[in-house]
């Protein structure tokens, strides 16, 4: 990787938002995180912010949540989002592209962010509950191990992201307990005035023991409902939806609320194409406001992340 922001030389000294092209330097990041560790709280302060949506109305935000859950595959690729350096990097590199509005994350690749001075004039978006770990047997407990509502106020972070996969069949508390954990969620982010995006899924477990989302048109519309009605307001409530396994489908998924959207970009897969035509016209309905997508912009097959992030930028 190249063209990305190196790591600021002063080091929590107020700097430049952009500097020059170079790696990220990994060695000078973990030495400032062990002596000066109140460095990321001073760059959360001075940091340079914008409003959720900008002059264009749209949001184009790159994912980045993926790791603290223990989902790491990338395609075959089992351990793809495994260096950190090269995830900020590419990070470093999508953020710098004209149209890119954000990111999402966990306090440690957000924190890496600051640091790194890559999040001047950008929305920043907490990921609040990775508790569910990818392939784990309590997947659908999943708890906020993540930002809590008064930790992104205290950033003074633009946003959070919560994620709400229900199985019907999960004797509890799993399922059960996250509905309830994501309502109070929803309420705390409302109580500090911030919007929370909700991303939600109906799933079941397979043969395998894998659990695994269902993208019918009526899950999708099912999940929508279960989302809109969390907490005592949905003022500032956000829908995070997939693309349905039936683009054709999803003006009907759609018309489930008048909750303002996002697409959840997903895994392209080999028809990369294909995966953005889907965008594309999902991107026309009235309550979808924008996108976020994470591996399939930050490792497409082709390995150019800065076209990849350009294309998506152009279907807004």
């Amino acid at each position: 990787m190249s063209n990305v922001p190196g790591p600021p030389g002063a080091w929590g000294a107020p700097g430049p938002s952009r500097l020059p092209p170079g790696h990220v330097d990994v060695a000078a990041l973990a030495r400032l995180r062990a002596r000066r560790p109140g460095a990321v709280a001073e760059a959360a302060a001075r940091r340079r912010r914008r409003p959720l949506l900008g002059d264009s109305g749209r949001l184009m935000i790159i994912a980045a949540d993926h790791p603290a859950r223990g989902a790491l595959r990338v395609g075959a690729d089992p351990l793809a989002m495994a260096d950190r350096a090269d995830l900020l990097e590419r990070l470093c590199l999508a953020l710098s592209r004209p149209g890119v509005d954000g990111v999402l994350g966990t306090a440690d690749v957000l924190e890496d962010l600051l640091l790194l001075g890559a999040l001047e004039d950008k929305v920043v978006v907490g990921s609040m509950n990775r508790g569910g770990l990818a392939g784990a047997a309590f997947e659908t407990d999943d708890r906020f191990t993540g930002y809590r509502a008064q930790d992104l106020a205290a950033a003074s972070f633009d946003a959070g992201k919560l994620l709400l996969r229900v199985d019907y069949a999960d004797p509890g508390p799993g399922s059960a307990a996250t509905l309830l954990s994501a309502a109070r969620a929803v309420d705390a982010m409302a109580a500090h005035r911030l919007p929370v995006f909700v991303e939600p899924f109906i799933c079941r477990r397979e043969a395998d023991g894998r659990l695994r989302s269902d993208l019918s048109a009526a899950a999708v519309v099912r999940s929508i409902t279960i989302a809109s009605g969390l907490g005592g307001t949905s003022a500032y409530t956000w829908l995070k939806v997939p693309v349905t396994r039936d683009p054709e489908e999803m003006a009907r998924v759609m018309a489930a609320s008048t909750l303002p959207a996002v697409l959840l970009g997903g895994e392209v897969g080999d028809d990369q194409e294909g995966t953005y035509e889907k965008w594309r016209g999902a991107l026309r309905l009235p309550t979808v406001q924008g996108l976020v997508a994470g591996r399939s912009l930050l490792y497409p097959a082709d390995g150019d992340v800065a076209k990849a992030v350009d294309t998506a930028v152009g279907l807004l």
